[in-house]
């Protein structure tokens, strides 16, 4: 099967005329050939979820479908691509590295969709709930408790855009959550939330290393994300000291930088908020457990739409979100 054909799954409901099984040698340049060249939307859909979440069954769960309808929708996709995207193993499947790479660009696609979305939706739909949030606090924490909300409010059509700080218009959503430093653009965000940032690795690295002290991180690779907390100012408010690493590894968002400490890549500077997961099951681990090498900082904001529209659905939003911050024991701002 040549790069550029698709493979019919006999059966299949998501194929459909306009997207052909092989681009035309006469027109290379034509739409359809363009169109060739990825795999039905329901199927990039059901692999997204299935692989964000680590599990066909969670993953059919979050998009009402059947596990095996998720199966039939991957299996579609690994014969187009000609890759395995999962390895399965009695009953069990596991993201493969390319899996895990496809994965990551697709939730970037289907993030411009949401924003390009956004951008032009109709602003009298009554009844849905536009939430604008940071893209690794939406995978890593929000979307994984947003079911508890939905079956409270069964009547809420939600609309969730993972948007930049910088990105934030108040025409385009009801309620905002906005990560970082609070900026002159912001001037009517309230402190949310205090996350307590520290260096989290996976148990190997810190054996591997025999990391005993903060200033040990000389010996390491250090990770950097778009955190309002960079490595130097850590090392200068823990102890007012410099430290060159091994290497260096830059990645433009959390969620990818925890998943670069997991693997043994290097050692990431986070909280709980993004790696709890990962912290409660032992993946990640905190080579310095003492308090004094962990740092507090205001990094998340709430803001709300100056326009009003659907104030009430975001008000019991914003109700539901605190009870959750509560939960989780985060340190919320009165």
């Amino acid at each position: 099967m040549t790069a550029g054909s698709k493979k019919q799954v006999p059966g299949d409901a998501d194929s459909s005329p306009d997207l052909p099984s092989h681009a035309s040698p006469e027109s290379p340049a034509s739409p359809e050939s363009r169109r060739a060249r990825f795999p039905p939307l329901k199927s990039l859909i059901a692999f997204e979820a299935a692989a964000r979440h680590g599990s066909f069954t969670q993953g059919a769960d979050e998009i009402g479908i059947t596990t095996s309808a998720v199966s039939h929708h991957i299996q579609q996709i690994e014969d187009f691509l000609g890759v395995p995207l999962f390895q399965r193993h009695a009953g069990r499947a596991v993201v493969t590295v390319a899996g895990r790479t496809y994965a990551r660009e697709l939730e970037k696609a289907f993030g411009l969709i949401a924003n390009a979305t956004s951008l032009i939706a109709p602003r009298s739909w009554g009844g849905d709930l536009s939430i604008a949030v940071p893209n690794s606090f939406s995978v890593k924490w929000l979307q994984p408790r947003l079911r508890t909300f939905l079956k409270a409010n069964p009547l809420f059509r939600v609309r969730l855009a993972t948007l930049h700080t910088h990105e934030l218009d108040a025409n385009r959503y009801d309620i905002a959550i906005a990560h970082g430093p609070q900026t002159p653009g912001l001037k009517l965000a309230e402190p949310l939330l205090i996350e307590r940032l520290r260096p989290l690795c996976s148990p190997q690295l810190v054996q591997e290393l025999n990391l005993k002290s903060p200033k040990d991180l000389a010996k390491a690779t250090l990770i950097h994300s778009n955190n309002p907390l960079n490595w130097v100012e850590y090392f200068r408010r823990i102890g007012n000291f410099v430290v060159k690493p091994a290497h260096d590894l830059w990645l433009d968002r959390s969620a990818m930088a925890v998943e670069a400490a997991v693997e043994g890549l290097g050692v990431v500077l986070e909280s709980e908020i993004i790696a709890e997961e990962e912290l409660r099951d032992g993946r990640l681990i905190e080579p310095f457990p003492d308090l004094k090498f962990s740092v507090e900082n205001i990094s998340y904001y709430l803001l709300r739409s100056s326009s009003l529209r659907n104030s009430a659905e975001a008000a019991v939003f914003e109700k539901w979100l605190r009870a959750e911050l509560e939960l989780a024991n985060l340190r919320t701002m009165v």
